[in-house]
């Protein structure tokens, strides 16, 4: 047993040396890149420190055991600190990024000509790529009408119209707009846009000249007027309210557009029931058969026009974001979308009265009659017009890629 043991103890032990060995071994035989070699500590250099002997000052900061040794020292005159006294300063750190929030909006911190913000004020709203909008409006108010361009023609008073501006009528206009921009920074943005007002049209009552310097009022029918404007708009961002409306959540901005609308009304009526004699036909008079006394019953048929015309707009607002990139502008706008005009044909028809010859004076029951047909007559290039404005309210929704 006791060679067994041996045997055993003399096995153990050549493992051991094979293992203490084999390290070493291979170190040798594939030594270990500079790069990867242990990182070696060299310890702390002790230095001794001349300084002037100051009572005051080391009284402040050495134990008081320390000071008996001082003692011999004159103030102002040199001496060595010993090595547990010297005070051991740090290596500075290499300098990183700058951390921590920038100042909020609305401050005076300007970096080179720009202010800065908190991220979650700002780069949150950022315009950037592509986007398509589409919006819906409400006219809030309109402005304009149809003026006869016709008002200093011989007789233009028997062709019944707006002598005096006639205020479109208009209940509920819905202007639409659709639009394809780009952000060009995060400042500014471009699109293009197509927009229509409809829901507007002539007066239902205008008031003609009735050939004195007077003027009365006439029935209107039809007359839809519409518009159409292609633009090209500019959007600025207002960055420096971005964190002052509703915590950041609300960007301002302001926009301007130009471009051509295209303005269309249609065929409309003008009628008037007014009976106006003749300029040399006086009440008493006595007149042969068949002389014309007055006119009454005038039908007025303006046909419409198209135009096109200069646009421009100017719009303010304010953007918000939702998920998914989806952008809503909540915005008030000015449009000026020109002139609408008729096409200056108008047709007119009238009933003419003739004197019955009869021998009773004119003005007597039974002394004229209406005619048994109706007098037509052809007007061109008697045009009505006038300019269009709205004011809008709206929301657009804007989906960015």
């Amino acid at each position: 047993m006791y060679g067994e043991l041996s045997k055993k103890t003399k096995i153990f032990a050549g493992l051991t040396a094979v293992a203490l060995l084999l390290p070493g071994a291979g170190f040798a035989a594939f030594p270990m890149p500079q790069y990867a070699q242990p990182m070696q500590y060299a310890p702390p250099v002790q230095y001794q420190q001349v300084v002037q002997y100051q009572p005051q000052y080391h009284q402040q900061v050495m134990p008081q055991q320390y000071m008996p040794q001082y003692q011999q020292y004159r103030p102002g005159q040199q001496m060595y600190l010993p090595q547990n006294q010297i005070r051991q300063y740090p290596g500075a750190a290499t300098p990183g990024r700058i951390t921590g929030g920038l100042p909020k909006v609305g401050n005076n911190y300007v970096s080179a000509g720009r202010k800065y913000y908190q991220p979650e004020n700002f780069d949150r709203l950022a315009d950037s790529g592509l986007y398509i909008g589409l919006s819906l409006g409400y006219t809030y108010a309109v402005s304009g009408g149809m003026d006869a361009e016709y008002v200093n023609e011989q007789k233009s008073w028997f062709v019944p119209g707006a002598f005096k501006t006639a205020t479109f009528k208009h209940e509920t206009v819905l202007p639409i707009q659709i639009s394809v921009g780009a952000a060009i920074n995060n400042d500014v943005r471009v699109d293009f846009s197509y927009m229509r007002y409809s829901g507007l049209s002539y007066p239902d009552t205008v008031q003609t000249s009735d050939g004195a310097g007077g003027f009365f009022n006439v029935s209107a029918t039809d007359g839809r007027v519409s518009s159409t404007a292609t633009m090209l708009n500019l959007y600025y961002n207002l960055d420096s309210y971005t964190g002052v409306l509703a915590s950041g959540s609300l960007r301002p901005y302001v926009g301007i557009g130009l471009g051509i609308s295209t303005n269309t009304i249609s065929d409309y009526l003008i009628y008037d029931a007014s009976f106006y004699p003749e300029d040399d036909v006086y009440e008493g008079d006595i007149l042969g058969p068949g002389i014309l006394t007055a006119i009454s019953d005038v039908y007025a048929y303006h046909s419409g026009g198209t135009t096109e015309q200069l646009a421009y707009a100017v719009e303010g607002g304010v953007t918000t974001e939702l998920e998914g990139g989806l952008k809503l502008d909540f915005f008030i706008r000015w449009a000026n979308l020109g002139r609408v005009e008729s096409s200056g044909s108008i047709v007119v028809s009238q009933t003419e009265w003739m004197s019955t010859g009869s021998g009773i004076p004119i003005g007597t029951p039974g002394s004229e009659q209406p005619g048994d047909y109706d007098a037509v007559f052809h007007y061109t290039n008697w045009k009505e017009g006038g300019k269009l404005t709205a004011l809008d309210m709206g929301i657009r929704m804007r989906i960015q890629f």
